[in-house]
């Protein structure tokens, strides 16, 4: 637990979509998978206001169709269903028929409304859910020996080596708000809009509208701002219940404390986003890429996220080579017009090149630097003042291995 300097805002690693007041959720094995939890869910005990931010891959899968066609009646949910093992993606009518026979299920063993029901699912792409094994589940998902926000975690895993979440509290109008979140991602990451899966809850009273900007700004800094592999899936999707029963005033962007609110909502899609880049499908390290100087906060982001997703860097990482030709190279084809000769690059506490040139460093030092769990790679452009922050991992050869016989 921690409290961060800035604002009066506790961080809670240990919590996650539970810790926010009326959220509970759960897991279980379905058969969708061999053996792991492959069926979740969270619910609220009322409706909440929802907000979400979906994948730009024109092939969208049948649940992302759903849940967005459900939250456009009335911008709220009450419950978030989640299958692993099959992404219901390219599944045509049969497809969309099935993702409206969960949420339908679901949302009547609940009691609410069909379209107070989100329904999501990842996994492997092109083939039919098994609609039995996923309706018997859904018949006792609710029993209580499932509810555990652990079982929830497993069950939304797919590649994933480790589960993730993590959860902030502060205070708005004299009220305890949480906000907890958790996610999954290991591969096919390269998001232009979230994450593989990300569910954030809160029990603040919030506008509509207002937390949609705010959820759309946050991700392109933080979950649009993770590379894994360069793939940007089918399933990608984040959303964010809120469902007020923390009693707050209601926040929109004209309350006084509706930075510390928005601080909060940072803070977990960060971690969130940070942990995925860690998990990315056999990586060994944490990449970071902090780019500072630039003439404006789009081109620090794509040079980050160029620098990031270039496959080279990423191994060099992986080989703790301080190949700086590589970071400059992704630097300079990232469409960009920087200045070669202001450019500085270090890894970590260690500059190795500098106005155009190599800069003297003993290559033993920052190897070792290399073999460290997280890497920190800085450029500073000294063209302006913006600066943006990407984050992603090494690829190895276990990457080729996991992905070569995904389906088997």
């Amino acid at each position: 637990m921690q409290a961060t300097s800035s604002q009066k805002i506790v961080v809670l690693e240990e919590e996650g979509v539970t810790l926010a007041q009326g959220f509970k959720a759960g897991g279980m094995h379905c058969g969708v998978k061999r053996k792991r939890l492959d069926l979740g869910y969270i619910v609220s005990e009322v409706p909440a206001s929802v907000a979400g931010v979906y994948t730009t891959n024109i092939f969208q899968a049948a649940p992302l169709l759903v849940t967005q066609e459900s939250i456009a009646k009335e911008n709220k949910i009450q419950a978030i269903l989640v299958n692993s093992g099959n992404a219901n993606a390219c599944t045509g009518e049969q497809g969309l028929k099935d993702a409206y026979a969960m949420q339908k299920q679901f949302a009547v063993q609940l009691g609410v409304k069909d379209h107070h029901v989100a329904v999501t699912s990842t996994g492997v792409i092109g083939e039919l859910l098994p609609m039995e094994k996923i309706q018997a589940g859904i018949s006792e998902i609710l029993l209580e020996e499932y509810e555990a926000q652990d079982n929830f975690l497993q069950a939304i895993l797919t590649t994933d080596t480790c589960v993730k979440h993590t959860a902030v509290q502060l205070q708005i109008d004299g009220k305890t708000i949480s906000i907890g979140g958790a996610a999954k991602g290991s591969g096919m990451i390269h998001p232009n809009m979230a994450t593989m899966l990300g569910f954030v809850t809160t029990d603040a009273n919030v506008a509509h509208e207002d937390l949609l900007t705010a959820l759309r700004d946050i991700t392109n800094q933080t979950f649009n701002m993770i590379t894994v592999d360069g793939d940007t899936s089918t399933n990608d999707m984040v959303l964010v219940m809120a469902n007020g029963l923390a009693g707050n005033d209601q926040l929109t962007k004209d309350h006084p404390e509706w930075d510390t609110f928005v601080s909060g909502l940072k803070m977990v899609s960060e971690s969130l986003a940070k942990k995925i880049a860690r998990d990315g499908e056999g990586a060994t390290k944490l990449v970071e890429v902090e780019v500072n100087g630039a003439f404006s906060k789009e081109a620090a982001t794509v040079v980050g996220k160029s620098i990031i997703s270039s496959n080279l860097v990423k191994t060099a990482i992986y080989g703790t080579d301080p190949n700086w030709g590589r970071i400059v190279t992704a630097a300079g084809y990232s469409g960009v017009p920087i200045e070669p000769n202001k450019i500085q690059v270090a890894i970590g506490p260690y500059k190795v090149f500098e106005n155009g040139m190599p800069s003297v460093f003993v290559e033993e030092e920052v190897k070792k630097y290399m073999e460290s769990e997280n890497v920190k790679i800085s450029v500073e452009l000294n063209q302006g003042d913006f600066s943006a922050t990407a984050w992603g991992c090494d690829l190895t050869y276990d990457y080729v291995k996991i992905n070569a016989s995904y389906r088997t």
